[in-house]
């Protein structure tokens, strides 16, 4: 196909996770809603849809409501709300009975795959983003050098090149799993992420050592500690004590829809203290009942004069070695220096996650877009990349908003709000002319 006759989208999603399939529900929306068809399709390297799959532990919740789900913030009437999703399986009355905001993350992870179910038709799963690069001049109806679309190579589950041509790219690549700079992920060192997927591998383990000090952490040390219950469960953090999540009632304001305006409108020393007074309401902090849970049985086993549960706190790794079929890790107490060595199976890290980079994808585009001092990508309100005067696109990103938009930006809490922001930011571009010189190819 040649440049001229290359299909031209009005919006190509990058990633299928929770945050595009919330903005692939709310074009749906829209459409319904206006009669106003926005062409779009979402590209997902995963065969099938999935949300943290290896960690969907049982007994684990949400650690949300279930009304903060990918629409009801933005519209408590739409068929693709948790509560419709009950309906349809027929659990509403069970669901209301349980007496909870906070649905188990399997259930959760069952409603996402509900509604990505409805939506099949708008993803390609199987599809590889490699590249995204400005549209030859020839089929981008742009002058004097504009960009006016980009082109996303995409390698399909076959091995082959396609390529989307769009007017709007909106990135959601999700999150990266950390390890501790020098370690590598294999059969012996996992990350949390992983755990599910190979715990199968782990035949009556001896010891396990467990770094880190949030919540994936501490659901990691209960999950194993119940799951071998000959093993030594070890769990490694620098804190004295897990730090409790704090979710009371005024500190949730800072999740609230507003608290991104304000957020996005303070001086960059303000947007600095807020994330740092609030990061006990995400980051590094455990829910309280499962803090309860690891010291009642850490005490109880006190108690029986077996200790499989050890909590080595104010501790850290300071080295790690293979030996034969585990590993040889040396734990350091901080407060003294004294040094422990553990001869374990398997060492889980629990180390978090950090926003992809956006641009990387991006290429010379990518050189075209503005970032600010701190080497964050600048935004605007509507969560579209600030970009030089010739790239006329618009790329959208969420999840990499943290320094911009708040504590919000890789959370559930304000998905449903800022996909119907991008939508209508989408929706009035192309109305408004802003891409009226694109020579329209469909």
């Amino acid at each position: 196909m040649s440049s001229a006759e290359q299909h031209v989208h009005d919006l190509v999603g990058i990633g299928f996770g929770p945050s595009n399939l919330a903005l692939a529900i709310a074009l749906q929306e829209r459409q319904e809603r206006t009669g106003d068809l926005l062409d779009a399709v979402f590209l997902e390297k995963q065969p099938a849809f999935g949300w943290h799959r290896g960690m969907l532990l049982e007994g684990t919740t949400m650690q949300v409501s279930f009304l903060k789900d990918l629409v009801t913030m933005r519209n408590p009437t739409s068929p693709f709300s948790f509560l419709c999703y009950l309906q349809d399986k027929g659990r509403l009355l069970d669901f209301i009975n349980h007496k909870t905001m906070f649905p188990s993350r399997m259930e959760f992870h069952d409603y996402l795959e509900w509604a990505a179910a409805r939506l099949s038709e708008r993803v390609e799963y199987g599809s590889e983003v490699v590249a995204v690069t400005p549209a030859e001049a020839g089929g981008a109806g742009g002058d004097g050098g504009a960009i006016e679309a980009l082109d996303v190579v995409v390698r399909q589950a076959d091995g082959t090149l396609v390529t989307r041509r769009t007017r709007n790219l909106v990135l959601a690549t999700g999150l990266e799993p950390v390890l501790p700079e020098g370690v590598v992920s294999d059969e012996r060192v996992w990350h949390s992420e992983e755990l599910l997927d190979k715990l199968p591998s782990l035949s009556d383990p001896r010891r396990i050592v467990v770094v880190g000090a949030g919540q994936s952490a501490a659901e990691v040390t209960e999950h194993l500690h119940g799951a071998f219950p000959q093993a030594e469960v070890c769990a490694v953090f620098s804190k004295y004590g897990y730090t409790p999540a704090d979710d009371s009632s005024f500190a949730n304001r800072i999740f609230d829809a507003v608290a991104v305006d304000h957020f996005y409108a303070a001086p960059d020393e303000v947007k600095a203290r807020l994330r740092a007074y609030h990061a006990s309401t995400n980051y590094s902090v455990v829910d309280l009942d499962l803090i309860d849970e690891l010291y009642r049985r850490h005490y109880q086993e006190k108690v029986q004069g077996k200790e499989r549960l050890r909590i080595l706190n104010a501790s850290r790794l300071i080295g790690v070695e293979r030996d034969g079929d585990g590993v040889r890790v040396t734990v350091e107490f901080l407060p003294t220096g004294e040094r422990t060595l553990l001869e374990a199976d398997v060492i889980v890290y629990a180390t978090g996650y950090r926003p992809a980079d956006p641009l990387n994808l991006l290429g010379e585009a990518g050189r075209l877009c503005e970032r600010l001092p701190g080497g964050g990508v600048r935004l605007d309100r509507d969560y579209r990349v600030v970009t030089a005067p010739e790239l006329r696109c618009g790329i959208y990103v969420q999840g990499a908003s943290e320094h911009t938009h708040g504590l919000t930006s890789t959370l559930l809490s304000n998905t449903a709000i800022r996909v119907g922001e991008i939508v209508e930011s989408v929706a009035d571009r192309l109305r408004s002319g802003s891409l009226d010189s694109y020579a329209l190819s469909r």
